[in-house]
């Protein structure tokens, strides 16, 4: 309740973090709540958590309240301040482009982008005139102004100026009275909160622009998206910027070319990868180490049809929460088949094949199984965004109490992948429902409030620190996501370990317990790399090309000086392969540094080099991709040393 002042005005009580409360009257600002607390936090405040709820440090605070402010150290920062960045890029576009039509402009993990509907394409000069007008602009100091419409007046307004598009955004997610934001001459129907002002914009730069539809409706008005960053720095920008330089060089698409390794032919479709030999080898080694591991694991190794009858997806319920993903089923002589998006339905046919007892459980089935899901075209990308990958699949059928244990041992499977392949930093995530869309996911409240805290408590008991993230569930059940950070920083999504109590009810599943009673089992999806295809992308990527020696397809190239020397550099290419390395020669006749500079440029680990010395004393010259020069080796020592670091997929060497 309200406390009353000396003067008998109406004052509110607000409640600080640490615990400490203080008056005073009613609608003062949050901001002047930060000032009141002194001149650092006034300076550095974003926003405000308001009894939980985020607004502009301009909110008038009318009840007694908890407050909290936003900084650039805050988890909600740096999102609020890009999408301020957003709209000052939008402010920017309408100064010097009147005829553009905003969309919309969300900050992104990134950055932030906005759309825009412009008959006139815009170009790369045009981004630079817009980073000048936005550094115009928060010279400015321009306030981001919070204004109120009621929805019928605010239709009219925005029909008034053109933005057709903003008008059906109003229509359809407008409350009766809703808020709108003013920057310069921009107007945006938006739900902010937004930071004071452009002057608080200290570090800003726009990517590049690329085409869109409106809300992603390829039927829809095709739009250009102009993207861009921002930080609370120069140096933090700065750093991104040699990030995405430093991403450029590795780019698996570019390498792949380069070093003949994959291609996506127009002939064929977009979203569909051709493995080339090279890359074919890398697959082979990554799968068979794989394999190796499930076999250990206690996992059978199966394989199921690419097209199944499209019954079995509507059992399973991805008809009903995942048909846009899915390709149009095929009739076939008075049914439908539909291409596989998910290995799921086919593991549970196998365990559904005969009746079960609990003494076979757990039971983990596991394969190598391609799928297909519809990406739209502009959405794919190279290895990492496909229509037809295949997954490192597996599902595990067991009893409510061996739940546990089955995750644990997944999530520590996941571990030693990422060390297997070089990977020593990760993220986990643990991915939740949204308590407020129910409709959007199978089961009732207890089986996902038991799902999630079984997942919650294996990772307590594993001590593994982990992001809470509701509203990222798939349909089925939640999830454990891991994600790797490879080389320059960046966060990839590979393993995922999901728990589904739907699946084995919808399908009737059951196994014969102790009691002799039938029992419904529950039943794990688990991912390790992801997707084979991804997970090449990323290990390009990490290693920009050049793989450790056990990975990489020629793991060695033998290089006679001259002509002479070409018997004895036959010899040594034929001993080693006799040693299961992967070797090539190199008999071109070029000159030698040439032969050198073409096998880095192919990123082969290790080039030999054989001439007079060499063969006297029957051994090579050897010269180390990475730091050049290492010495003449004898080859009975040389062979034992690499076939080590390849047995023992040594990563560093």
């Amino acid at each position: 309740m309200n406390q009353e002042t000396n003067r008998g005005m109406p004052s509110v009580r607000v409640t600080f973090p640490d615990g400490a409360t203080k008056e005073f009257p009613q609608g003062t600002t949050a901001l002047e709540v930060a000032k009141s607390v002194g001149p650092r936090l006034a300076a550095d405040a974003l926003a405000a958590k308001v009894d939980g709820r985020l607004v502009d440090l301009s909110h008038r605070i009318q009840s007694d309240a908890p407050i909290q402010f936003v900084t650039p150290s805050s988890p909600e920062g740096l999102e609020i301040y890009r999408h301020s960045s957003a709209h000052l890029l939008a402010a920017a576009v309408l100064e010097l482009f009147p005829d553009a039509h905003p969309g919309v402009g969300p900050p992104t993990e990134t950055g932030f982008y906005y759309d825009f509907y412009r008959e006139k394409p815009f170009t790369e000069d045009d981004l630079a005139k817009l980073e000048a007008k936005m550094q115009e602009l928060v010279k400015a100091d321009l306030p981001y102004e919070r204004v109120y419409y009621n929805k019928e007046e605010g239709i009219k307004l925005f029909e008034k100026m053109g933005e057709f598009l903003k008008c059906e955004l109003i229509q359809e997610k407008a409350d009766p009275v809703f808020s709108a934001y003013r920057t310069g001459k921009f107007l945006d129907f938006c739900r902010g909160p937004h930071i004071p002002s452009t002057g608080r914009i200290k570090a800003v730069k726009l990517l590049s622009v690329a085409g869109a539809h409106w809300k992603g409706d390829e039927h829809s008005h095709p739009l250009q998206r102009i993207y861009g960053t921002a930080f609370f720095s120069k140096k933090d920008l700065d750093d991104f910027l040699n990030q995405i330089e430093e991403a450029k060089k590795r780019d698996h698409r570019r390498l792949g070319t380069e070093l003949d390794l994959f291609s996506i032919q127009d002939d064929a479709g977009p979203g569909l990868i051709f493995w080339h030999p090279k890359g074919g080898i890398i697959r082979t080694e990554i799968e068979d180490w794989l394999r190796a591991e499930l076999v250990k694991r206690g996992y059978a190794m199966v394989y199921t049809p690419h097209a199944m009858r499209l019954h079995l997806w509507e059992i399973s319920g991805h008809t009903d929460f995942y048909r846009e993903n899915m390709f149009g089923p095929m009739p076939v002589e008075n049914d439908r088949y539909q291409l596989k998006p998910m290995n799921c339905p086919g593991h549970i046919l196998i365990y559904k094949s005969r009746r079960r007892s609990y003494r076979e459980l757990p039971m983990r089935l596991a394969e190598l199984g391609t799928v297909y899901r519809y990406e739209r075209s502009g959405v794919m990308h190279g290895l990492m965004r496909v229509r037809g990958f295949t997954q490192d699949d597996a599902h595990i059928f067991c009893m409510p109490e061996q739940l546990e244990a089955e995750v644990e041992s997944c999530v520590e499977f996941a571990f030693e992948v990422l060390k297997t392949f070089g990977f020593d930093r990760y993220e986990v995530e643990l991915s939740a429902r949204d308590p407020n869309h129910a409709e959007h996911y199978a089961g009732t409240v207890e089986d996902w409030e038991r799902a999630e805290g079984a997942l919650i408590e294996t990772l307590k008991r594993m001590k593994v620190p982990y992001k809470y993230m509701p509203g990222e569930a798939v349909f089925y059940g939640p999830k454990i996501d891991i994600k790797l950070v490879d080389a320059i920083g960046r966060p990839w999504q590979l393993t995922t370990v999901q728990f589904d109590f739907n699946l084995p009810r919808r399908f009737g599943l059951e196994y014969v317990a102790a009691d002799g009673h039938a029992h419904t089992p529950v039943m794990v999806h688990r991912a390790l790399l992801g997707s084979v295809e991804r997970f090449f992308g990323v290990l390009i990527e990490h290693y920009a090309g050049a793989f450790p020696v056990w990975l990489a397809p020629v793991q060695a190239v033998v290089l006679p000086i001259s002509e002479k020397h070409l018997t004895y550099a036959r010899q040594v290419s034929d001993k080693l392969r006799e040693g299961g390395i992967r070797v090539e020669l190199d008999d071109r006749n070029e000159k030698l540094n040439a032969r050198i500079r073409d096998a880095q440029l192919q990123k082969v680990p290790l080039m030999l080099v054989a001439g007079d010395r060499e063969i006297e004393r029957r051994g090579v010259s050897v010269r180390r991709r990475d730091t050049g020069d290492a010495g003449f080796q004898p080859l009975d020592a040389f062979i034992p040393w690499l076939r080590e670091l390849i047995d023992t997929r040594a990563v560093k060497w």
